[in-house]
């Protein structure tokens, strides 16, 4: 069994792996699935069609799974799935999806989500990434791995937010933001490449220096995007990287910052 608290409810149809620890005054709804490892605190609300994975940490006031903020959701079932090795600070506040998109809202593996962020309904969050205290994502925002969002920083509904990219302290995310790109600002704006993210990820020194020419490219040389796109096409035999940078440059729906 698992170790709950006495002052917990947790439903009696909800699927807890016997290695879960869950605190005092948690509720846990009847389509919850929990994995071996996770340790869910005190004052947790954790409901909806929702799965959790193995080695959680879920801290104290969160709400997982409750309904989404959508005015069109009509309480169809749809889910919130959760992967493995997060830590999931105070407050954290993640939604179901909506039957307008896949109907499911997506955190992967081992991410560090600080108190008071928001993941709205549709999300698609990778791994390893790092939200800081009161980022907020709108519906439909997908971000990739090892992409950091600074305090503060909002994102609007349907961007992308590229891998190994960096959002400085309240940026105010409008349009999509490349991977290997810093932004900061309201609206946000490109400052350089994520070189110091880079290099802990353990980017060398040959992919640093051609994703700075990359950078160059897309953002000082005074091409259009299209012409960029095709000066990169050629830096790509030099720097591989670049090639993650051209497949979301092609995939962008919203524009990229600039």
């Amino acid at each position: 069994m698992a170790k709950i608290h006495p002052t917990a409810i947790v439903d009696p149809k909800a699927e807890l792996d016997a290695s879960v620890t869950v605190g005092p005054y948690t509720l846990v709804g009847p389509d919850v699935k929990v994995g071996a490892g996770t340790t869910i605190a005190g004052h947790v609300v954790i409901e909806g069609h929702t799965t959790i994975g193995r080695d959680n940490r879920i801290f104290q006031f969160a709400s997982i799974g409750a309904a989404n903020q959508d005015k069109k959701y009509q309480g169809e079932p749809t889910r919130l799935v959760i992967g493995d090795r997060n830590t999931i600070r105070e407050f954290g506040t993640f939604n179901r999806g909506t039957v307008q998109d896949a109907g499911v809202t997506r955190l992967g593996n081992n991410n560090w989500i600080m108190a008071y962020v928001h993941l709205a309904h549709d999300c698609d969050v990778g791994n390893g990434t790092i939200f800081a205290n009161n980022a907020q994502l709108a519906g439909h925002v997908r971000v990739d791995d090892y992409a950091i969002l600074g305090g503060y920083t909002g994102v609007h509904q349907f961007c992308k937010i590229g891998a190994h990219s960096f959002a400085g302290v309240s940026s105010v995310v409008l349009k999509d933001v490349p991977p290997y790109m810093t932004v900061s600002g309201n609206p946000a704006r490109p400052y350089g490449i994520n070189a110091e993210g880079l290099k802990r990820r353990g980017f060398d020194a040959a992919a640093l220096a051609g994703l700075k020419r990359a950078y160059k490219t897309l953002y000082r040389s005074g091409l259009t995007l299209e012409e960029a796109k095709r000066d990169l096409e050629q830096q790509v035999g030099e720097c591989p990287p670049v090639r993650l940078l051209l497949d979301f440059l092609g995939g962008s729906s919203r524009g990229i910052v600039r």
